[in-house]
């Protein structure tokens, strides 16, 4: 592994710890429906850059497929957060809408 991609990682753990860290901080005092859902987005999405890490270590394998042929880990881990985030998006756009 090269520096550079070792102090890639590093920084996305540490990061991506600290906003889990605080997003479950912020999901013990809220009960909002859209900032739950951001929050689940961020958790699963600190799930991904776990998983991309083991996946460089070589302690997971990173062609584990749940739908043969079409869908893997790593496409759903990829692409799930984003799912959570346009959720909770629209669920504050549909309650600041006027009329």
């Amino acid at each position: 592994m090269e520096s550079t991609e070792l102090i890639l990682t590093i920084t996305r753990l540490a990061t991506g710890a600290g906003a889990t860290f605080v997003a479950i901080l912020l999901w013990s005092t809220t009960r909002d429906t859209a900032w739950m859902l951001i929050i689940m987005g961020t958790i699963l999405r600190y799930g991904e850059i776990i998983f991309s890490t083991f996946g460089i270590f070589g302690l997971v394998p990173e062609d584990i497929v749940l739908i043969s042929g079409y869908l893997s880990v790593e496409t759903l881990l990829v692409n799930l957060p984003l799912v959570f985030y346009i959720a909770g998006f629209i669920v504050m756009i549909r309650r600041n809408r006027i009329g």
